[in-house]
């Protein structure tokens, strides 16, 4: 019998899904906002559809917005500001064909009927192009406002995969915590591809065998390449225990990207700044250890943003497989 974990391509589940995510290969995607903010929490989202569409028409395999309900100082981050299931669908009028992605949503701070049902809306809506990163929750100043628990949040966050699941059949039943659906009544409409693309952020409060079994890929930080290497062995490893076919595995990358292209790396936060020959080194390395999909965030980058997403499509874009 053939290894599972070896076949060409992952399963099939939405058109966003089999295009970005492909086994030895490596595509890259952008994070929104398309902006530089380095010296303040909240970005002007100016140009920002404008901008979206630069990123498709310059051949970027994916936009990625992120979950950010209320802005707390400490975390020094609003992300995209607008609602993220509000805003898939301002984008999926303003692009054509690029996946749509989120990473993530924070699923213990949200009720998972309401996550299934905008998912899949905006899957349908867009072609099927959504792209859905989901995670446990790491702003604690959140769960009050919201009367929620911080400490049971990787239960919640179980319940939620088990709900969303159940959701894309056909008059589902499923009891959990978070409700219980009998049978009798459905949510529509069902994604585009039969399921949504859940794709699950670090180790959500779950141990690393529930994440290879229960998530459609899995996206991870990054690391030094020894490191990287072995979390993303032994994340295929227990998906090969479990007898599952292969999944992706993407990250995220903040970068700064300097005129001079041989420029050496200088360490940011959870990135680098560098020219584009390093950073190309980088990628392909990235794309040996098994990472599919780099997700690049430019919230520190010194240069115009216009003018380095060109620089990316012109200079990094054509070794990869966007």
């Amino acid at each position: 019998m053939p290894d599972p974990s070896q076949s060409t391509t992952f399963p099939p589940l939405n058109r966003a899904y089999n295009a970005v995510f492909q086994p030895g290969r490596m595509s890259l995607g952008l994070v929104v906002p398309l902006e530089s903010y380095p010296d303040t929490s909240v970005p002007e989202m100016t140009q920002h559809l404008a901008r979206a569409r630069l990123a498709e028409d310059l051949g970027f395999a994916a936009l990625w917005l992120r979950d950010v309900p209320f802005n707390v100082p400490g975390f020094g981050d609003a992300g995209q500001v607008f609602d993220p299931f509000v805003y898939f669908g301002a984008l999926a009028v303003a692009t054509r064909d690029i996946a749509l992605g989120v990473a993530s949503i924070v699923l213990p701070l949200r009720h998972p009927a309401h996550v299934a049902k905008a998912a899949a809306s905006a899957d349908v809506l867009s072609g099927g192009r959504v792209l859905l990163g989901v995670a446990s929750g790491d702003r604690p100043d959140e769960y009050p406002a919201l009367n929620m628990g911080f400490a049971d949040r990787g239960a919640r966050f179980r319940d939620s995969i088990a709900y969303i699941r159940a959701m894309a059949d056909n008059y589902p039943q499923c009891d959990t915590a978070q409700g219980r659906l009998s049978g009798g009544i459905d949510m529509l409409p069902k994604p585009a591809g039969g399921q949504l693309p859940l794709l699950i952020t670090g180790g959500s409060r779950q141990s690393p065998d529930w994440v290879a079994r229960h998530g459609d890929g899995w996206m991870t930080y990054p690391r030094d390449a020894a490191a990287q290497g072995r979390v993303v062995a032994e994340y295929r490893q227990g998906i090969r225990a479990a007898g599952l076919s292969d999944k992706p595995v993407m990250q995220s990358l903040y970068i700064d990207l300097v005129d001079q292209p041989d420029a050496p790396p200088a360490p940011i936060h959870l990135g680098f700044r560098s020219g584009t020959g390093y950073l190309r080194r980088y990628l392909s390395e990235q794309r040996d250890l098994g990472i599919n999909h780099v997700a690049l965030n430019l919230r520190f980058n010194g240069a115009a943003i216009d003018s380095t997403m060109h620089r990316l499509a012109d200079e990094i874009l054509p070794d990869f497989d966007n």
